[in-house]
């Protein structure tokens, strides 16, 4: 999360297969509620969005990305934890490289030393309905 005040730029990835999408699982222990995003991350300094793409989900979990395609510019203000936040998002359309993740049910992955987190696809229909929290909303424009 970035500092109070600031505007943090980054990037998703949204994978589709079929009528489900890859996404993380994240809970905010404010609102005691879990939620989903898309994959990716910040953006650094000097990165472009597609070469931070590419890396965060290189870092994460050791995914390839093809068919990158540049979809929109989001603006997202929320509040997470308690704390107010606001990220520009640059969100990209893509596949996986390697057959093998359209298989798994779900995969453990180390955002940091401390942050664990899990990636799983999700049928689209879940979060239509509102049985489970798809964020940004803006996210649904996409799918």
């Amino acid at each position: 999360m970035n500092r109070q005040g600031e505007i943090r730029v980054i990037v998703l990835g949204l994978i589709q297969n079929g009528d489900r999408i890859f996404v993380s699982e994240g809970y905010d222990p404010a609102k005691h509620s879990v939620f989903y995003r898309a994959l990716g991350g910040g953006v650094d300094f000097g990165e472009t969005s597609l070469a931070a793409l590419k890396r965060e989900f290189y870092e994460e979990i050791q995914a390839e990305l093809t068919n990158i395609r540049y979809l929109s510019c989001i603006e997202n203000l929320f509040t997470f934890n308690g704390r107010k936040g606001h990220e520009i998002i640059q969100l990209y359309q893509c596949d996986f490289v390697d057959p093998k993740f359209y298989q798994l049910q779900s995969l453990v992955f180390h955002e940091s030393e401390n942050h664990k987190h899990r990636a799983m696809w999700i049928d689209v229909a879940r979060f239509k309905s509102g049985e489970l929290k798809l964020v940004p909303e803006a996210f649904f424009n996409y799918l």
